[in-house]
């Protein structure tokens, strides 16, 4: 339901499928990347109470992005950074997906 895709060593992307439940909060990234991706469940009436997020200097060499499926389906394919494909996955809805680095490219299915 938690899929890390990497090519190599390098992380490529996060893929969170919508079937995935689990009480509390969980986080899928690490501190070392500039976006936090979490999943979070909790009981009706539960209150976070009012909270900071520190500063943290962090240097950004990539642009990271997020998607959400809100609905149908998308291909991802994963290329490294001479454009050589690598993989792909098919993303449904309700899906969310991280790319952290490497190249993508979408087919809308």
């Amino acid at each position: 339901m938690v899929e890390q895709i990497h090519h190599g060593e390098e992380l490529y992307a996060i893929l969170v499928r919508n079937e995935f439940r689990k009480d509390g909060v969980n986080f899928f990234t690490t501190n070392d990347l500039s976006q936090q991706l979490a999943y979070m469940k909790h009981p009706k009436g539960k209150i976070i109470d009012p909270h900071l997020h520190l500063p943290v200097k962090r240097e950004v060499s990539l642009t990271q992005e997020v998607l959400v499926i809100k609905s149908g389906r998308l291909r991802v394919d994963f290329f490294d950074a001479q454009k050589k494909y690598i993989d792909s996955r098919i993303l449904e809805a309700g899906d969310v997906i991280l790319l952290v680095t490497g190249g993508h490219g979408f087919e809308v299915l």
